[in-house]
């Protein structure tokens, strides 16, 4: 029998996620993708590992047993690449990483630079994805690490799986139309309460994180506008359609003429790394996440 990872990784994560269309965008396949990989499992294996009820797929007694292995498999690999990266007398493969719009923007290019300078032999890849995506993109392994975002009104779940590292922490203001809030420095997050909100939609964790602190302040944002990409949301307020929060980060994404007032409620997010536990001792790894930390730490 002949197999790949993609293949075994592609049978395991449907173990956890349960349906193929949640496995593809864990490993950044399409449904038809995950749905060869298993194809091509079965035709090796000889066995049918899937089938169908009503609409949906389960894995026979087989397939259940193929995925227990595969996780073993999957593990036995990842320790076998890290101790090849050990013989090497110096930092050097390949790594996927994961970020989100403004981590792409504004913390990989010096990353990737000073990446360079301190270890020519590493080459970074990366993906671009939706933030909430990427945690379950490492645990799936269809990156390597990831940036991601953490909030301590709606904190991600932790997963003994994956180790989860603080970089930085941001604190939020207000972003007013030019001249809303005139003459004010600083203001609670009431002070916004009858006014038109620009957000994410309630069902992402930055969204849940804003509605958490409306709500603790005691009102309900009015949603004038649901929107998750940072410029368009600050192209929105410029036009003096609504407010949102914004950090020093997001800010650096769009010049835009509005003001930005500070709250008085400490509302925060942080910027966090992810990536497999098991993976955590693994010398690339290592040395990115010493990189982003520093990249990120750097004023």
């Amino acid at each position: 029998m002949e197999w790949t990872s993609a293949q075994l990784r592609s049978l395991a994560e449907l173990t956890r996620r349960g349906t193929v269309t949640a496995v593809a965008q864990a490993l950044g396949y399409t449904p038809g993708g995950v749905s060869q990989q298993i194809a091509a499992l079965e035709k090796s294996t000889g066995m049918e590992l899937l089938r169908r009820v009503g609409r949906r797929v389960e894995l026979t007694d087989a397939g259940m047993t193929l995925a227990r292995h595969a996780e073993r498999i999957l593990a036995t690999e990842a320790e076998a690449v890290e101790a090849l990266e050990r013989t090497r007398t110096e930092v050097s493969g390949t790594l996927r990483i994961g970020l989100f719009t403004t981590a792409a923007a504004e913390i990989l290019p010096p990353a990737l630079r000073h990446a360079r300078e301190r270890h020519p032999g590493l080459t970074v890849r990366s993906r671009d994805m939706d933030v909430d995506d990427v945690y379950d993109a490492v645990a799936g392994g269809a990156v390597d690490l990831a940036l991601g975002l953490d909030y301590p009104d709606v904190p991600i779940p932790r997963d003994a799986s994956l180790c989860v590292m603080p970089l930085s922490r941001e604190r939020f203001s207000l972003a007013v139309p030019a001249g809303a809030m005139k003459g004010r420095t600083t203001v609670s997050l009431a002070a916004a309460a009858e006014l038109g909100w620009i957000l994410p939609s309630a069902d992402s964790y930055y969204g849940r994180a804003v509605l958490t602190a409306c709500r603790r302040a005691g009102f309900e944002p009015r949603v004038l506008h649901e929107v998750t990409d940072t410029a368009a949301t600050l192209a929105l307020v410029e036009t003096g359609v609504g407010v949102s929060v914004v950090t020093d980060l997001m800010l650096r994404l769009r010049a835009s003429r509005i003001d930005v007032i500070g709250l008085r409620e400490a509302m925060e997010r942080h910027i966090v790394v992810i990536f497999r536990s098991s993976a955590q001792h693994r010398p690339t790894v290592t040395a990115l996440v010493e990189v982003l930390r520093t990249t990120v730490e750097a004023p």
